[in-house]
């Protein structure tokens, strides 16, 4: 597996976990009486994965020179 497939597998595993995130935070949402905080720090996390992931999206594309 070269450099690449393993980003692309990080990748895949990422938005994985990212639309966890967003069913979990949907579901905690519809409960009557919500922990704010946890919904708080899943959304950070949820953020940060989508921070990585671009990080990685960029690393697979090849350097442009304008």
């Amino acid at each position: 597996m070269d450099r690449n497939d393993e980003i692309r597998s990080q990748i895949e595993e990422m938005k994985s976990e990212h639309r966890d995130l967003d069913l979990a935070i949907a579901r905690i949402g519809k409960e009557p009486s919500f922990d704010q905080l946890h919904v708080q720090r899943l959304k950070k996390r949820k953020l940060a994965l989508k921070d990585q992931i671009s990080q990685l999206e960029d690393q697979l594309l090849p350097d442009i020179i304008a």
